[in-house]
């Protein structure tokens, strides 16, 4: 199944080159939840503070749908 990825900020950097803005659509297999998303992203978990699905906040076992759109976040730093 489909689903669109958005990465945000540092996670940018895990998205394919062609798509520099962090939007970008992930195959991955049916009944999977975004823990597995990761693995096949290849993002650790530790760097992921917020995730959403479809502008809901999410956790590590919420299964995807076709479709769904993915958020996901960094930690935020500042000074």
């Amino acid at each position: 199944m489909n689903v669109e990825v958005r990465l945000y900020a540092t996670l940018r950097e895990h998205a394919p080159p062609e798509s520099p803005a962090g939007v970008f659509t992930a195959t991955i297999p049916d009944g999977s939840d975004l823990a597995a998303l990761l693995a096949v992203l290849a993002i650790d978990p530790a760097k992921v503070h917020l995730r959403m699905v479809n502008g809901v906040s999410a956790e590590w076992e919420t299964v995807l749908n076709e479709n769904d759109r993915v958020g996901l976040f960094p930690p935020i730093g500042g000074g």
